[in-house]
């Protein structure tokens, strides 16, 4: 199927959406899903739209096309993504090994139609594991005096490798100015809280000394704001006192497991427009 699918948000305006669709089917093409959103204190309008091509058309083309009209008929944003994409996937990790394994297997699978093309570390721990599914691992040892120097080899790779998408899988290293501004592409993390609250080290030992009866994990994109990026996705489990930190953590990981692979996902599917320090999710 030569389908299409576009993000396209702007200030809002009677028509937007007819003369969308309006495009579409005057170049014979076929909608097959369709969602949008007005943030009326913004007056901002948001939509997903997907199609599929007729069989003679270059979608490559009719994605060119409907982009120019966006931008200069409606004066809006858009971004463009195609069912052939398949988006070429770098992981950064420490120690903690369980999104490594799940999104290494949602890949194998087949589930997602992405690349990993290999995993960066600033430990050496799970290199083993790394190679087990034939993923490249590439240690860099980032001390104090070393890291300027270890983050622009970790760019150097990432541009080298075309990576298209970074994934912080708890990856436990602040991520300098300096590398979010040359990395050229999305970095989504996954902090084990439910931000904003237990922001930093140890969430769940935090949550465990405030006696919270709710934990939660955060996927979000990552800024230079430390854990204040534009969030994706939020998920909590209830907990009780009967709860030490230990049983916090295990319940955690299964958290962080399905909000991080929920996020890439619809990262993925072209369902997450960001607009300030917000994002709008397309289901």
């Amino acid at each position: 199927m030569n389908s299409i699918t576009a993000l396209l948000y702007g200030s809002d305006r009677p028509g937007i959406v007819a003369k969308v669709a309006g495009w579409i089917h005057e170049r014979g093409s076929n909608v097959l899903h369709a969602d949008q959103h007005l943030d009326r204190q913004e007056n901002v309008f948001f939509q997903r739209i997907e199609w599929e091509c007729i069989s003679n058309s270059d979608p490559k083309l009719e994605g060119i096309a409907f982009q120019q009209m966006v931008e200069t008929e409606l004066g809006m944003s858009v971004r463009i993504g195609y069912d052939d994409d398949k988006p070429r996937i770098g992981v950064m990790v420490s120690k903690a090994d369980h999104c490594l394994h799940d999104l290494a297997l949602r890949v194998r699978s087949g589930e997602w139609n992405a690349e990993l093309i290999g995993v960066l570390s600033n430990h050496q721990d799970l290199q083993e594991i790394s190679e087990s599914y034939q993923l490249p691992f590439h240690y860099f040892n980032l001390t104090q005096g070393s890291r300027i120097e270890e983050e622009a080899n970790q760019i150097e790779w990432i541009r080298e490798q075309k990576i298209e998408l970074l994934i912080l899988a708890r990856y436990m290293q602040i991520l300098s100015k300096q590398f979010l501004e040359t990395v050229e592409c999305p970095v989504i993390n996954i902090h084990h809280s439910f931000l904003p609250s237990f922001a930093g080290a140890k969430p769940y030992h935090q949550a465990y000394t405030r006696g919270v009866k709710l934990i939660g994990a955060t996927a979000h994109y990552v800024t230079e704001d430390l854990d204040e990026g534009p969030i994706i996705g939020q998920d909590v489990t209830r907990v009780s006192h009967r709860h030490g930190p230990k049983d916090l953590i295990e319940k955690g990981r299964d958290l962080e497991k399905m909000v991080l692979s929920t996020a890439v996902r619809r990262h993925l599917q072209n369902r997450v427009l960001v607009y300030q320090n917000k994002t709008v999710v397309f289901d």
